[in-house]
């Protein structure tokens, strides 16, 4: 299989392929389950194989697991870390018991920035990590006192480049200010464009900002494989999700059944179209799975070309502010 492209992710000097691989599914997360049950060979397998395709851009978090996800990235490329970049994330807050706050409380103070680093370090097993996001941002602590604290990190030669996730405008620009950003990432699919509607992804191409685009194919939605709410793990936390709810589910299958109808007169599947939509928007996606089969399809869809028409009749298919309820 052909290896994949590369491109600049911002204009700090960070190079990355143009598909990532999240890692989120790979553990629990906050001790639900993503997706489907955990299975740490198979993840470790494909983190693997990703490498060998040019995948070799991670993301991870410590919320995910909490702190699980690390561990399991840095089991996995253990002996190897020169041939990764890894992305890592810091907010919510986790006890040094590695126990996440009731109500997902965030905590962007200095000191626990310090704290949280260090403790990111130790459990992927390495010294330092290529771009580390703040996860969300706290209200309670300006954005240029979390960003001073983090391009410290950058000046200590634990962090190489930052990033924010899930924030506004005016927040980027505040933060930019402080420190130059890498990447912001957020939410981005066909099924999610409100980096479109908010501005979001103008003002990164604007500072030169990278773009980062999480849960490319709808949370899974976008795959067409899911028919019912029957076809989720009892223990998967899309059941909690607005867009899973029964007001929301039928109108947004009718949405995937057009995709379908237009990914098999292309000969592929929904989620390989879907996938290369967002590619096509000049942005990174980090599509995650813990599977080989599925982690091949998606470097597929690196490779499939979109024309004008195409890309205009999958904004006819599912245009900005379509899909039913929202995202949390």
């Amino acid at each position: 299989m052909e290896s994949i492209k590369t491109t600049a992710l911002g204009s700090q000097g960070l190079h990355v392929p143009i598909e990532g691989l999240g890692c989120m599914g790979m553990t629990t997360l906050a001790g639900m389950t993503v997706y489907s049950p955990a299975d740490e060979g198979g993840s470790i397998a494909t983190i693997h194989r990703a490498r060998e395709l040019g995948v070799n851009f991670l993301d991870t978090a410590d919320l995910y697991g909490p702190l699980l996800n690390e561990r399991l990235l840095g089991k996995a490329i253990a002996g190897q870390r020169d041939r990764y970049i890894l992305a890592t994330k810091f907010g919510f807050y986790i006890d040094d018991a590695g126990q996440l706050s009731s109500g997902y409380a965030i905590n962007g103070h200095p000191d626990y920035i310090r704290k949280a680093i260090d403790r990111s370090l130790h459990n992927l097993g390495t010294d330092y990590v290529d771009l580390y996001y703040m996860h969300r941002p706290d209200p309670k602590v300006p954005i240029e006192d979390s960003v001073g604290a983090m391009a410290e990190l950058v000046q200590a030669g634990k962090v190489r480049y930052l990033g924010l996730s899930e924030v506004p405008v005016e927040t980027i620009r505040r933060a930019h200010a402080v420190h130059p950003l890498t990447a912001i990432q957020t939410e981005y699919s066909l099924f999610d464009r409100g980096v479109e509607e908010d501005g979001v992804l103008a003002a990164c191409r604007e500072m030169g900002i990278g773009f980062v685009g999480y849960s490319p194919l709808g949370r899974g939605f976008l795959s067409g494989e899911i028919k019912s709410l029957d076809d989720l793990d009892a223990g998967d936390f899309r059941r909690r999700m607005p867009r899973y709810q029964p007001e929301n589910f039928a109108k947004n299958l009718e949405l995937v059944a057009n995709l379908q109808q237009m990914a098999q007169a292309k000969g592929v599947t929904p989620a390989q179209l879907a996938l290369a939509w967002v590619l096509a928007q000049g942005v990174v996606a980090i599509p995650g799975t813990k599977r080989v089969p599925y982690l091949e399809a998606n470097v597929a869809a690196a490779h499939l070309p979109l024309s004008a028409a195409d890309l205009a009749t999958l904004d006819a298919i599912m245009p900005v502010g379509s899909v039913a309820g929202a995202a949390y």
